[in-house]
């Protein structure tokens, strides 16, 4: 065997690896990290394919490599062609009036925060003037340098910390309720509020930063927190969006799971993967940081912001909130669904533990 063969029949073993690895049903990011490069893991495939058919490689060598690629591919495309615009959406596009309708717009952002941009940040909020901002890994210092840009807001709801998981949530519209949450880990808060619309609806809005996957340690954190937001949104009788930097990929195990618990809707599907991390690596992206919504929300824009210094790209969406049924709603979660989603929730209240990454800045 040549040394080039060797080397494709490496990759190529490497690719099916990390290829069959996030099927296995194991809480742990040592498992649970390769869901995050799937288009990294096609690319490289491809690459071997195509080297494969261009260069002089034994027969056996060629049907080894063939068999693992397309095996590969054919089951990373299971899980990304649905962010791709050869799928059939699950929300909206909204073609109704925008001058007459109820419509809501959310600037998204995790700052970093070690990232000291802070004009940046604040040009960028200025130029679009969402209706609600929401701000992730704010520490103090970050809460001081955007009060200026945050003071044109009717409600502020902050929690700055020094542990990266810092949160500010400031709305336009008025907030019938604001409330910091530390749903299962008190080093970790949520943002849940109820915001009025000018035409008098309420409606539910939930700031998430659950916990990274790290590849030592389980992913019962961040899984726990998401299948909770999804429980609760089950429950919610007003129209909700669900949003932040949820550290888990939008084709994940776990947000497949939330999405059918919690009965909302993924824009991303059918538009695209809207790579907002690692805004500083181009060839290491992926989809980190989510918006989802109820059925009575379609779709009027959603654009993935310029750099701002972070690693993550900052996000701009806009919905209108409608009486029409043009949506199409995930499956409903199964009782296995539901058992697992209970399960893990249950494990991680009884745990006392610092959440992952407080030491990274």
């Amino acid at each position: 065997m040549t040394l080039i063969t060797a080397i494709l029949v490496c990759l190529s073993g490497l690719c099916i690896v990390a290829t069959l690895l996030p099927l296995l049903p194991i809480a742990h990011g040592a498992v649970r990290s390769f869901d995050f490069a799937r288009l990294q893991v096609i690319g490289i495939a491809t690459l071997v394919l195509i080297a494969a058919a261009l260069l002089p490689i034994p027969q056996t060598a060629m049907i080894v490599l063939a068999a693992m690629t397309v095996t590969t591919l054919a089951i990373q495309m299971v899980y990304v062609l649905p962010f791709t615009p050869v799928w059939f959406t699950q929300t909206a596009r909204y073609a109704g009036d925008l001058e007459k309708a109820e419509v809501i717009s959310f600037f998204v952002s995790n700052v970093k925060q070690g990232n000291r941009d802070y004009a940046r940040v604040a040009d960028l909020l200025a130029e679009r003037d969402p209706d609600i901002a929401i701000f992730m890994e704010t520490d103090q210092a970050w809460f001081e340098a955007l009060r200026p840009s945050l003071s044109k807001f009717k409600h502020i709801a902050a929690c700055p910390q020094s542990n990266t998981y810092g949160m500010i949530l400031a709305s336009r519209l008025p907030l019938r309720s604001y409330d910091v949450q530390f749903l299962l880990n008190e080093e970790v808060p949520s943002i849940s509020c109820i915001a009025t619309l000018p035409g008098g609806q309420d409606v539910r809005i939930v700031a998430i930063h659950p916990e990274p996957p790290l590849p030592t340690r389980d992913t019962l954190g961040r899984d726990a927190e998401i299948l909770l937001v999804g429980e609760m949104a089950s429950e919610e009788p007003l129209p909700t969006i669900v949003t932040g930097d949820l550290n888990d990929v939008a084709w994940s195990r776990t947000t497949r799971r939330f999405l059918r618990l919690s009965r909302l809707l993924d824009p991303r599907q059918g538009r695209g993967f809207f790579n907002s991390f690692d805004a500083r690596r181009w060839y290491m992206r992926w989809p980190l940081d989510h918006i989802f919504h109820s059925v009575r929300f379609e779709l009027v824009d959603m654009e993935r912001l310029p750099f701002i210094g972070s690693d993550h790209f900052p996000m701009f969406y806009r919905f209108a909130l409608t009486d029409a049924d043009n949506n199409q709603p995930p499956p409903p979660g199964t009782k296995a669904d539901l058992k697992e989603a209970d399960d893990v929730v249950a494990t991680e209240k009884h745990r006392n533990r610092p959440p992952v990454g407080t030491d990274w800045e």
